[in-house]
């Protein structure tokens, strides 16, 4: 059974309007009158009705972070109900070891290192010769970075330059998990010997589990239930979300990414709360089976294999991210290029280790701590915003002495991360 929550008087106001609600076309506040925006009215309403305790949820998905802060559907909510935003944006918690290592691909003259435009700015362990600008830096300073939007086009590029060795930056969820692997396996089928993955796909239940896990403070019930992102699901379908319900006995809810998606899942995890009945609920029906995409998924089970991965932000989670499998190791750069042993900063932003229990500095002192000697100290906060302890504008730095433009943190340089999206979307209140 979920913990019981004292019970909240019903609310005296009627709920809220979505004047919030903003046209996809047009300027952001613009009320978007019509069917979508009746229809929020109505779930709001239901919303309301619904709620008669405190709950706290979490959604773990930075596209449909974005869709919250965007069209305010957080503001939308009765009062007792918080949402918080976790470690959504694959960008985000790539781990600054892994940064670090790309940073010293790039400055090797005969590699040509490749990866999402996302990945250009995303800072290292702050001990890098980057001048903390990432893989942005590196380009200036002569790195050959070149950006993709498919890890396919790697496979051209490497054709085309037979003479560099042509290396991948893989991140991301499941979601992109695919496309990386058919990357190896085309390149081990062509033959390419100049082109290899550093690979830091990670894996989004398992990040789940360890926020649960750390939910250790009896005055703080902690995430109580969870909307689950509908593309990871799409891919992976839903055994692994069940299997994490029946041990943690908090109800998850697959939920897309419109307005309507996102608070009719809502509503259904309210009621599971409501009704004392963890379950499981597929609120994206349109788009997730149980099953997934068996393509997509018997090709990751036989290019990847499942390993302990750092999370930035969140430590070492078990079996949180995804490595080559045997057959396909010599596609693997740190090996190739004898990365396995680079002096590199641990993982700073942390609190959660492999079971989501006390590892690392204080939760929001990690940049700080990242800090290089006798330079003053990072204010950023991003490893409590990555953990759902803060929100961006509890970051001292934020808007001011972090902007997209200068990030201090990566959920500030990701396109999905929170700290983007309240930039975007709430900077001036």
């Amino acid at each position: 059974m979920t913990p019981a929550a004292p019970r909240l008087a019903a609310p005296a106001a009627t709920p809220a309007t979505p004047s919030s609600l903003t046209n996809p076309g047009g300027p952001i506040g613009r009320p978007a009158p019509g069917p979508v925006a009746d229809r929020v009215a109505e779930l709001v309403a239901e919303l309301a009705a619904s709620t008669t305790r405190p709950w706290t949820l979490m959604e773990v998905c930075g596209g449909q972070t974005h869709a919250i802060v965007r069209w305010g559907l957080d503001q939308l909510l009765p009062p007792g109900l918080r949402l918080l935003h976790g470690p959504g944006c694959p960008v985000c918690v790539t781990p600054a070891e892994t940064i670090d290592q790309a940073l010293e691909l790039a400055r090797r003259p005969e590699v040509i290192l490749c990866s999402y435009g996302d990945m250009l700015r995303v800072p290292g362990s702050g001990a890098s010769a980057d001048g903390g600008l990432g893989l942005l830096g590196a380009r200036a300073s002569g790195g050959d970075v070149r950006l993709l939007t498919s890890p396919l086009q790697a496979l051209d590029l490497a054709r085309a330059e037979p003479q560099r060795q042509v290396v991948f930056l893989a991140v991301g969820f499941e979601t992109t998990a695919p496309a990386t692997a058919l990357l190896a396996h085309q390149a081990q089928a062509w033959g390419l010997a100049n082109l290899s993955v550093l690979v830091a796909h990670v894996r989004v239940t398992p990040a789940m589990e360890a926020i649960l896990a750390g939910g250790d403070d009896p005055a703080d019930p902690g995430v109580q239930g969870f909307l689950a992102a509908g593309h990871v699901a799409a891919v992976l379908g839903t055994g692994d979300l069940a299997e994490l319900v029946r041990r943690r006995r908090r109800p998850v809810v697959v939920t897309g990414f419109e307005p309507v998606e996102l608070l009719a899942g809502l509503l259904r995890c309210v009621q599971l709360l409501e009704a004392g009945t963890p379950e499981l609920a597929n609120a994206y029906g349109r788009v997730v089976r149980p099953g997934g995409n068996p393509a997509a998924r018997a090709l990751l089970e036989r290019v990847f294999e499942v390993v302990d991965q750092p999370w930035r932000g969140l430590g070492m989670i078990a079996a949180g991210g995804l490595a080559l499998a045997p057959a396909y190791a010599s596609l693997d750069a740190r090996a190739r290029f004898g990365l396995a042993s680079l002096g590199v900063a641990p993982q700073l932003a942390t609190g959660l280790g492999p079971t989501g229990r006390g590892r690392g500095p204080a939760p929001g002192n990690a940049a700080a701590a990242a800090s290089l000697p006798g330079q003053p100290a990072n204010p950023c906060i991003s490893g409590a915003i990555l953990r759902g302890r803060a929100t961006p504008p509890d970051c001292p730095a934020f808007g001011g002495a972090c902007t997209p433009e200068r990030p201090l943190g990566a959920p500030m340089v990701s396109s999905e991360g929170a700290c983007a999206a309240y930039y975007r979307y709430r900077r001036h209140g």
